[in-house]
């Protein structure tokens, strides 16, 4: 499918084409939706401090050296002061929703469960408001969810299983 020339439509027909996607079911999986999913992230990046792909690459690499990051240093691969960056962080059209919406329809493992709280990052676990915020915006995306902490580590899984693959690339 040609890419579909999105520049004449405004956020909110853009927000509702994806809304429209995610209900239909097998929508999410259509490249229409990704094509959405990358224009409402390039549309969010002119409004905001924290650079997608600066976090996306702070991700990746952190998904190849087999660790946990924080979101303090997502912050810091954009640049910007924790104090400035945390209520970019969170919430519905947040920094995490928008990386979460990238490694979706760029065919990654879903790397923001690999960010947690600092006080966190040792074990890797996340809880509270971080866990149901990953949850739903993964629900989102047509993720199957029914346990949510097994949910979580099974995805935190796959990204160092990706990780090591891209390890091994580099090696070769």
């Amino acid at each position: 499918m040609q890419p579909v020339d999105l520049s004449k439509k405004t956020d909110a027909d853009l927000d509702q084409w994806i809304s429209n996607h995610e209900r239909k079911p097998g929508g999410v999986a259509l490249s229409l939706y990704g094509q959405l999913l990358e224009e409402r992230a390039r549309r969010t990046q002119a409004k905001q401090h924290l650079n997608l792909e600066h976090s996306m690459e702070h991700l990746k690499q952190t998904a190849i050296q087999q660790v946990c990051t924080t979101y303090g240093d997502l912050a810091k691969a954009s640049g910007v002061e924790w104090s400035k960056a945390r209520h970019q962080m969170n919430g519905r059209g947040g920094h995490l929703e928008r990386l979460l919406e990238l490694c979706h329809a760029r065919g990654l493992p879903l790397l923001t469960s690999i960010c947690v709280n600092q006080n966190s990052v040792a074990d890797g676990e996340l809880g509270g408001d971080a866990l149901s915020g990953f949850v739903s915006g993964a629900r989102r995306l047509g993720r199957s969810v029914t346990d949510e902490r097994a949910f979580h580590h099974k995805c935190r899984d796959e990204c160092w299983q990706w990780g090591r693959q891209q390890a091994e690339r580099t090696v070769e």
